[in-house]
């Protein structure tokens, strides 16, 4: 896939020389927007790409645009589009779409009867879900394998996950189930028509759980399933 002078494909192993930049700006993204992910390391990236799990955006002239990778959970009943990031200066071009479409595509080539999920604290990026069929569920829904859930220790949210009994936090999950999801066009067309109300949401949700974080308390309050479904009336 190309977007002007921009190639979108997937990653091999000789892409490792992008490693070490792809998880730089991973952690300044996430300062910069004071949320967190759960923090790779550049081996980790590297075996991504040579497993053939992961998707990169490049010039024409090689220089790095974006990424983002595949890990499958739960014995591949589950997989996450995971670290999705755009370099600085092609932000709001269209190519995180692109990319998150690319990777998509990937997942169901690799592992069609798996469900797709994410976590993500960004109203950009929950509308690109959006447009691919995905739909807000509860963290019940997610994958429990314990390894995936280790993965957020290294996030500056984990205290607020593990005081919700990891029930909650500050990332919104969606999901894409094959066997049953809404066509993209529905979710789409929701979005667009709700996207104020949903950036509202993530506004109040996340100074609710700031608020449970300095109480050190945990339990109670609706979930954000709940609170969607209140507002978007699905």
């Amino acid at each position: 896939m190309e977007n002007n002078n921009i190639t979108i494909r997937v990653a091999t192993a000789n892409d490792a020389h992008y490693a070490k930049t792809i998880t730089d700006e991973m952690e300044a993204s996430a300062q910069a927007r004071g949320t967190g992910i759960a923090k790779r390391s550049p081996d980790y990236i590297v075996k991504k790409m040579e497993e053939g799990k992961a998707v990169i955006a490049v010039t024409n002239d090689g220089t790095w645009v974006g990424f983002c990778y595949i890990e499958a959970w739960g014995h591949g009943k589950f997989v996450a589009n995971s670290g999705l990031i755009v370099a600085p200066s092609f932000r709001k071009s269209g190519v995180a779409k692109d990319i998150k479409r690319r990777v998509f595509d990937l997942s169901r080539e690799k592992y069609p009867d798996s469900k797709i999920f994410g976590l993500t604290t960004g109203l950009a990026v929950m509308k690109i879900n959006s447009d691919l069929g995905y739909e807000p569920v509860t963290y019940s829904e997610l994958t429990d394998d314990e390894e995936f859930w280790a993965g957020c220790k290294s996030c500056v949210n984990y205290d607020i996950l593990m005081s919700k009994d990891r029930k909650n936090c500050m990332c919104t999950a969606m999901l894409y189930d094959p066997a049953d999801h809404a066509q993209p066009e529905e979710t789409k067309k929701d979005f667009e028509e709700h996207s104020k109300v949903y950036e509202r949401f993530m506004e109040v949700k996340q100074s609710r759980f700031l608020r449970l974080l300095k109480r050190r308390q945990g339990g109670g309050g609706p979930s954000p399933k709940s609170m969607l479904r209140h507002y978007f009336h699905f």
